[in-house]
């Protein structure tokens, strides 16, 4: 982040905080860190060492941001959730360490008492994206211009989340799954899987994603496995539950093993389900 223009002056445990900013006394902030002109951080709030807080960001309500995360101006972290059945708890949002959040970010805090939002570490999310109440994003996830994220959306590490959509409440977004732009995300997306359009559709395995992961080198890696697990699921003519149980009687992989267990739970009682694959 670019301070070069802005004055700024020396506080309490070698903290930078600009004259034209506000800083609640009780707000905890460790070494190294900068609050930019005109940002506010409210009574509860905890930041931890070298994390930058831009021009014009507010930072409220119970919230714990760890070391060395990028605030740009404009973001908005831990105010009410949009949630006509928010009835003012002092619910959290949780944040780790590492972590880029470009202009016109907003993060809401959870709904009711003893909930949170919870981000993860060394995550990218790039200008206007949203993330709802309630909502848990794990590591190393990249969530790309305009994305709204409704409420008790969970996405799982290493997502790759394309530009100018929207997800529905309480959709599960797997590990390694990739979602291209404009896509209308309103079923879970699996682990490893690739999922594009409008309606969303699966489109395949995430291969190259996979390819540029590392995994290919893990030894309890196999994509033969994962590939034939991936069409006895998705292109034979079983229902997805019968599938799981042909998939589950032979020999699995780490990967196919993850696969079939976020299925499972997709398809439990009171979720909405995977993505169908694309007709094309």
């Amino acid at each position: 982040m670019d301070n070069k223009n802005t004055e700024l002056i020396s506080s309490f445990s070698g903290t930078k905080v600009h004259p034209n900013s506000f800083v609640d006394p009780s707000a905890e902030l460790h070494d190294g860190v900068i609050i930019s002109q005109g940002a506010i951080v409210g009574p509860d709030v905890t930041i931890g060492q070298g994390t930058e807080i831009g021009p014009n960001a507010v930072i409220e309500g119970r919230t714990q941001i760890g070391k060395n995360n990028k605030i740009f101006p404009n973001v908005f972290i831990g105010l009410d959730p949009q949630d006509l059945k928010y009835k003012g708890a002092s619910t959290e949002v949780i944040i780790g360490d590492n972590n880029t959040f470009r202009e016109c970010v907003t993060i809401n805090k959870a709904t009711d008492e003893r909930e949170k939002t919870i981000i993860g570490n060394d995550n990218l999310l790039m200008a206007y994206t949203h993330i709802g109440h309630n909502c848990e994003l794990g590591n190393k996830i990249v969530i790309s211009n305009s994305v709204q994220i409704a409420g008790h959306v969970k996405v799982e590490d290493r997502a790759i989340i394309g530009g100018c959509l929207g997800i529905h409440q309480f959709v599960h977004i797997g590990y390694l799954a990739m979602i291209g732009g404009m896509t209308r995300v309103d079923r879970d997306v699996p682990p490893f899987c690739l999922a594009e359009g409008h309606p969303g559709r699966l489109r395949g395995l995430n291969r190259i994603g996979i390819k540029r992961s590392g995994l290919m080198e893990n030894k309890d890696f196999d994509l033969k496995v994962l590939q034939s697990t991936w069409n006895l699921i998705f292109k034979s003519s079983n229902v997805i539950s019968v599938a799981l149980e042909m998939a589950t009687k032979g020999q699995l992989d780490l990967s196919s093993t993850k696969l079939c267990d976020f299925l499972k739970e997709s398809i439990s009682k009171e979720r909405r389900g995977p993505m169908p694959l694309t007709n094309e």
